[in-house]
């Protein structure tokens, strides 16, 4: 696990490249904000988050693959992980950020995450 990283991370590559096509300004790894966004913009007030399907238990996906092995140590770390990011989300919502999620399986398909952004920021306006 200590070859897992938190940061720079090939999901958020992708992100950062689209994110830059389109000329929108961000921050990478806010830490002053709830949640420690991978980008965020404080003055559009805007937050992204760019989740591992595994780590952040994506619903119904091929990444997201429940553990057969040690499931009294996995099961409660992931559920606190979904918990967190709930409270993350909510916190951010109530001092008037906008959230958008992508998850890793979408980052692997650029156009699918390309969309994704196209409309979030279209909503923002």
């Amino acid at each position: 696990m200590s070859r897992i990283r938190s940061t720079d991370t090939a999901p958020e590559r992708v992100v950062r490249a689209l994110l830059s096509r389109t000329g929108i300004r961000y921050r990478m790894n806010v830490r002053d904000l709830p949640g420690k966004l991978d980008f965020a913009n404080k003055r559009r007030k805007f937050a992204i988050f760019v989740h591992g399907c595994f780590w952040h238990s994506h619903q119904d996906r091929r990444l997201a693959s429940n553990p057969k092995s040690n499931r009294s140590y996995w099961h409660p770390k992931l559920e606190r992980t979904k918990t967190r990011d709930l409270e993350n989300a909510a916190m951010l919502k109530e001092l008037g950020y906008r959230v958008l999620i992508i998850w890793e399986c979408a980052s692997r398909k650029p156009e699918q995450a390309a969309e994704q952004i196209a409309n979030f920021f279209e909503s923002l306006r």
